[in-house]
């Protein structure tokens, strides 16, 4: 007689160890992308445009990333039939919308209320997710996102920033459009590979951004200068190129994480952008972080733990789940 009775076991034992790969692997994709800002802000001081900037990052992001699109589109030769929207969906939203409706909101305010409002989408999330199961969070999720959302505000130091109604509708925007690169990266898998998703997402934006700027929409600039970063003089190809390759693997990271353990978790461990973006603001700019900006840090983290708590606690009472595409679990080869 065949039983089963230790199925639930090794299911309970894989469920963890995919979770903890998912969270290392959100923690380095906010770590990647927090390089962007520090780095591309010399070139815009220095005459180069939004649009050229973001172009060239997206572009190179997306070449980086295309192997693994190529790969899917030869093994699966209806991919792009089957999942053209996506890419495009993935493309404009998450990808371009974002990115545009946030430098947009920077133009009609400081950056510390552009971030701290476009960093309520881990809020919005569990809005939509209670808006849509008409089941409310629990307490501990209520209760991180408050303290999160605090250790935001101390760290993006909002004290005395005036307030324009269309920056504030643009950074709105941006937090739903960042919502958008959430969910849809939820529900990649073995039919929307995660890497070939990002990949062609990039390559769309690029194309959308360029597009823009080709009708006179976004202005296209890109002047020679030299800029300084740290103790080291470059002209822009270098800063470009890293910007590009840290944005490849900030997605590809990503998109990876968020299947692994949720559109919910991984939004909020996405606040360490905030915290890794000031670090390198610090050692590459020399824009040395306050006292309290180290106290909202700290309450960021404690939002985290709280809710990836409320995850684990969830996990303990529930079902083993069906494995990652590409994982082994229970049952399978």
């Amino acid at each position: 007689m065949v039983t089963t009775a230790s199925a639930p076991a090794t299911g309970s034992v894989r469920l963890p160890s995919i979770r903890s790969r998912g969270l290392v692997l959100a923690v380095t994709s906010a770590l990647a992308f927090s390089i962007s800002g520090p780095i591309a802000k010399p070139l815009l001081e220095g005459g180069w445009s939004l649009a050229a900037v973001l172009a060239v990052r997206m572009g190179v992001a997306g070449l980086v990333l295309s192997p693994a699109l190529v790969r899917t589109l030869v093994q699966h030769r209806g991919f792009l039939r089957t999942h053209w929207l996506s890419l495009v969906a993935f493309g404009l939203i998450p990808v371009a919308g974002c990115q545009l409706f946030y430098f947009s909101a920077l133009q009609r305010m400081p950056v510390g209320i552009a971030l701290l409002i476009q960093y309520l989408a881990p809020v919005m999330l569990v809005l939509f997710v209670w808006a849509r199961t008409r089941r409310a969070p629990s307490r501990v999720v209520l209760a991180g996102s408050v303290v999160a959302m605090v250790g935001l505000v101390l760290v993006v130091d909002i004290a005395g920033a005036r307030v324009d109604p269309l920056g504030i509708a643009f950074a709105l925007l941006a937090a739903v459009c960042a919502c958008f690169y959430f969910v849809m990266s939820e529900r990649t898998g073995a039919d929307l590979p995660p890497l070939a998703l990002a990949s062609g997402g990039l390559l769309i934006g690029t194309a959308t951004v360029l597009g823009l700027a080709l009708v006179g929409i976004l202005p296209l600039a890109a002047p020679p200068l030299e800029i300084l970063v740290g103790d080291m003089v470059l002209t822009p190809i270098a800063p470009l190129l890293l910007i590009g390759c840290c944005t490849a693997l900030g997605y590809a990271f990503g998109v990876m994480a968020v299947p692994r353990i949720g559109s919910r978790l991984a939004s909020f461990v996405g606040l360490a952008e905030v915290l890794f973006a000031l670090m390198f603001a610090w050692l590459l700019l020399g824009e040395a972080p306050a006292g309290i900006q180290f106290v909202g840090g700290a309450l960021i983290l404690a939002g985290v733990v709280l809710v990836r708590a409320d995850e684990r606690t969830a996990a303990d009472v529930s079902s083993p789940v069906e494995p990652l595409p590409g994982e082994v679990g229970p049952g399978t080869r």
